[in-house]
């Protein structure tokens, strides 16, 4: 498991709690190793290891499990994302940090279970491609991919008109551009809904994370960018939306818990029992959609515009969005400047139609250096 302190690691240990057949070989975390050894003393893990090389001084082996292998370093990443006694990778690091190890998987032909969306944000052509090549599987994990991978069983993909991802709305939905301008990084990360990482939080108030999935489903999917639409769902149950040349509209509800698509991620083609509340049916609820206000959040137009030109835009949006998110949670900028900083880098980044992963590296870095400095 690649991110076993964050959100989806955390969510993940309580499947692999009750699904007994999981069984956890390596744990990955940047430089928490606090939490990193109670994991892996909880889940008796063979290796851990800790991005950040510069914390191996200070970390105490005793309190990992006997047997436990530490390592360090980005290489060790890659080495147990490819491990041959490895099944699956969990791929849950957030951010661009993610995309070496996901990529040391797909090389190696796993499965990955896709929770890190920037890896097909970033490098979304190579890494499809790629999986084609080896014979990886890519299964989402991100509760609207991973409801249209399941509601894309029912028919053949020639037979998709469109999907529709769901989106929350974030802590502003209703509020005006205008009255936007003075939100607090406090304000910004009080989802209504989800409990999730800071960027992720912020990037739901903004809605670039639906930005963000528009591109991986481009992707994922193989879809036109303009075969993929975005609803408001508040309630956040229905996860996504297929619909088919007929006029059939195919859901995926569940309650808004990662737990449900880790699992089916790492047990499909199979459906087991598992740590996920299920909905009560006796007890009345509503559910509700509406169009997204694109004019007070305008980094949802930035996805569509990334996903028809593909390239190194996906790099460069990412970036932007790490740097600005940043920035804003530190009091440096804005809430509306995270989207113009956004928008400011896909214009001004040097542009490649068909870049390597090195010079998706190469935007990644130019993107963020522009972006610290920028106003």
């Amino acid at each position: 498991m690649l991110g076993s302190t964050g959100s989806i690691g955390t969510s993940a240990c309580d499947v692999f709690a009750a699904r007994e057949e999981l069984v956890p070989l390596a744990f990955v975390a940047h430089r928490s190793w606090e939490t990193l050894a109670r994991q892996c003393r909880e889940h008796d893990v063979k290796i851990a290891v800790l991005a950040d090389e510069s914390v191996a001084d200070t970390v105490d082996r005793e309190a990992f499990p006997p047997g436990c292998e530490v390592r360090f370093g980005e290489r060790a990443v890659e080495e147990v994302a490819a491990h041959p006694d490895a099944d699956a990778v969990l791929s849950a690091i957030v951010g661009a940090a993610g995309l070496r190890g996901t990529w040391a998987a797909v090389e190696a032909g796993k499965r990955v279970a896709l929770a890190n969306k920037e890896t097909l944000v970033v490098a979304g052509p190579l890494v499809t491609k790629r999986a084609a090549e080896t014979g990886a599987e890519l299964l989402p994990v991100d509760s609207e991919h991973n409801a249209i991978y399941q509601a894309l069983l029912a028919g053949r993909r020639d037979q998709v008109r469109r999907v529709i991802l769901t989106a929350s709305g974030g802590p502003f939905r209703g509020r005006s551009a205008a009255s936007l301008h003075d939100v607090t990084p406090a304000d910004a990360l009080a989802h209504p809904t989800w409990d999730m990482g800071k960027r992720i939080s912020v990037d739901s108030a903004t809605m670039l994370n639906k930005a963000f999935e528009l591109i991986e489903a481009r992707w994922l999917f193989d879809l036109p960018a303009d075969r993929i639409d975005v609803v408001v769902h508040p309630q956040s149950v229905v996860h996504s939306f297929v619909e088919y040349v007929d006029g059939s509209v195919l859901a995926q509800l569940s309650p808004p818990d990662m737990k449900l698509p880790i699992q089916y991620a790492l047990t499909h083609p199979d459906r087991r029992p598992g740590p996920t509340a299920k909905f009560d049916w006796n007890q009345a609820f509503e559910l509700t959609f509406e169009p997204p206000d694109r004019e007070a959040f305008p980094g949802l137009n930035l996805g569509t515009r990334v996903a028809e030109r593909g390239g190194t835009a996906g790099a460069a949006l990412n970036a932007a969005d790490e740097i600005a998110v940043e920035r804003f949670l530190n009091g440096e900028i804005r809430f509306p400047d995270i989207a113009r900083l956004c928008e400011q880098a896909l214009d001004e980044h040097p542009f490649e139609a068909e870049p390597t992963l090195e010079s998706l590296m190469e935007v990644d870095a130019w993107v963020r250096e522009r972006t610290k400095s920028t106003g």
